[in-house]
């Protein structure tokens, strides 16, 4: 026989686990939205290890005579002689998309997730189990970790429980969950979705923001009437607030840098600060907005960078006041801000620097934070409660929210550690436990899941009412219809509803009716949906404004004094299930 040649051919495709843990300090990456569907097809991907052999004669088929020293003949050069293409052989290795060793897989395979044997459960990040198996499943109810025992018989302790506590209701009235899906704007947005905010005194006007900018504003009760703005932010729209003298103009922050005000009956909008007046000139220099709130009894816009940051700004004037503070680390981002209800000067701040933070406005220094309240990993928002402004809320990249009842109490430690899915992958708006406005026992939150369920063999992504005070899940919200995550979750302030943000469409909510409880087929007939703005296209095949870039820093700054306003009255209505 002639000489053997044997080649050898290797080929990784390697990406990144699905439920790999985002970097602490990681900016916002584009998120094209992880449906359980997408989860699935990724995870089953393998790492490919091709291996070709074959063994080939002389040209008259005999083999050649020994020389002495054999001689080593390549593939090609191989194939070529005996005509015919060398044989390859594929063998597939099991490979983890979380620790990239081989010999077993993690991730979801349906609806399930399977646990990676060399890293701690997903869900509590504790050893010792999976996420099958954990003890603080979201099943029944959420998993509480109790604080500790702490002294309370303190003076302000006793001030609290004469007081403040008195003037709570001791008696839970009747909480209505809008569980039942009404309506839906289908592709709204160009981009996810990534806040919304009710109208103040419009009851049926949701107001929504988008990765790219757009700011839209749509009446849910007659579907077709909603409006675009394309022009108010040239990249992610991240907080958006009504001055509280005049419903119609609305403050929103951008990743551009920017504070805009926009006259909503108008459209006539107005720059109020750039962070960035220079332009693009690398992401070291490149200051994002992401918290932002507004002070009523001063009149001032409270706006925080993502270099650690605290500009203010008043609003009669369009001027920024003093010199900008630094509250959190510098070089980390600052995720949220949120005013006291009933004490507008105590400000509360969420970081990237694991720590949110309590701070009177009126005397704000760098280091001069009346609390710092440590959490395991970046913290994505932090709010007091709605009605007294006595408990904090927070949401924490550990799968953990935190409650704390009592902010003139021990602040070293939370009352309760509530465990529950929100720790992402990049490719999501961040997740943010909020708090009910209308409830005043101020015990009631909405957060959208992250891990899907399995429901009928369907794997969907509910949105979770929890009881703050217990750690109970009140209700998984859901709907056959939706099968993308929604990280963006909204109670109206009078009303029973619900706005939530899934991708880029947006659905309204409202609880379920004896009526529809005992017909299935009311339930479907209730749904209607109309296709928005983010499904039509121009002539050319591609709508306005619907660039791919991945890139959310290196946005834009410029934007024209009065913004495009882009009225589409296509209305669509279907029954039954809607592809989302």
């Amino acid at each position: 026989m002639g000489p053997t040649t044997r080649a050898r051919f290797v080929h990784n495709r390697r990406r990144r686990g699905p439920y790999a843990a985002p970097d602490d300090d990681d900016e916002e990456e584009d998120q094209q939205e992880a449906s359980s569907s997408s989860s699935s097809s990724d995870e089953g991907e393998e790492d490919a290890e091709e291996e070709g052999s074959g063994e080939v004669d002389d040209d008259d088929g005999e083999a050649a005579e020994p020389s002495g020293k054999e001689e080593e003949v390549s593939p090609v050069a191989a194939a070529a002689r005996s005509g015919r293409k060398a044989s390859i052989t594929i063998s597939l290795k099991k490979v983890c998309k979380v620790c990239k060793s081989t010999g077993h897989e993690a991730g979801f395979k349906g609806a399930v997730y399977i646990d990676c044997p060399r890293k701690p459960c997903f869900l509590c990040k504790m050893p010792g189990h999976t996420t099958l198996t954990c003890p603080h499943r979201v099943a029944m109810e959420h998993g509480v970790i109790p604080a500790s025992r702490r002294n309370t018989n303190t003076s302000l302790d006793y001030v609290f429980q004469s007081q403040v506590k008195g003037k709570i209701p001791m008696v839970k009235p009747q909480f209505l969950i809008p569980n039942q899906l009404e309506c839906g704007n289908i592709k709204f947005h160009q981009r996810r979705v990534t806040c919304l905010e009710f109208h103040p005194t419009k009851n049926n006007v949701l107001l929504s923001g988008d990765k790219k900018g757009l700011l839209g504003v749509w009446d849910y009760v007659k579907l077709h009437e909603k409006i675009t703005y394309d022009s108010v932010h040239s990249c992610i729209l991240n907080s958006m607030k009504f001055d509280t003298t005049n419903d119609g103009l609305l403050y929103t922050a951008s990743s551009d840098g920017t504070i805009s005000s926009t006259d909503l009956d108008t459209g006539i909008g107005s720059s109020l600060l750039n962070l960035n007046p220079n332009g693009w000139n690398g992401p070291s220099t490149w200051r994002m907005i992401y918290g932002m709130d507004f002070n009523s009894d001063k009149g001032l816009l409270l706006v925080a960078d993502s270099f650690g940051f605290l500009h203010l700004l008043d609003r009669r004037l369009k001027a920024r006041i003093g010199d900008p503070i630094l509250i959190h680390k510098k070089g980390s981002k600052v995720t949220s801000l949120h005013c006291n209800p009933a004490q507008p000067e105590v400000l509360l701040s969420s970081g990237n620097d694991h720590y949110a933070r309590i701070w009177d406005t009126r005397k704000l220094e760098p280091n001069s934070a009346f609390a710092s309240l440590a959490h395991g990993r970046v913290v994505n928002s932090g709010y007091f409660s709605p009605q007294s402004g006595n408990k904090i809320l927070t949401t924490c990249q550990d799968n953990r929210i935190r409650v704390w009842d009592y902010i003139f109490g021990n602040l070293e430690s939370p009352s309760r550690e509530i465990v529950h899915s929100h720790d992402f992958n990049r490719h999501l708006t961040p997740f943010k436990a909020e708090w009910d406005p209308k409830d005043h026992t101020e015990t009631v939150a909405v957060i959208g899941r992250y891990i899907s369920e399995n429901y009928n063999g369907i794997a969907l992504h509910p949105i979770d009412f929890i009881d703050t005070s217990t750690g109970k899940l009140l209700a998984e919200v859901m709907d056959p219809d939706i099968t993308t995550i929604s990280p963006v979750n909204k109670l109206h302030p009078r009303d029973d509803i619900l706005a939530s943000g899934s991708s880029r469409s947006i659905f309204i909510w409202k609880p379920k009716t004896e009526s529809d409880a005992t017909e299935e087929r009311n339930r479907e007939k209730a749904k209607e949906f109309v296709y928005g703005s983010g499904s039509r296209k121009k002539s050319n095949g591609k709508h306005e404004n619907s660039s791919d870039d991945d890139s959310d820093g290196s946005c834009d700054g410029k934007k024209k004094k009065k913004a495009k306003k882009t009225r589409f009255t296509h209305t669509i209505k279907g029954k039954g299930k809607s592809k989302v």
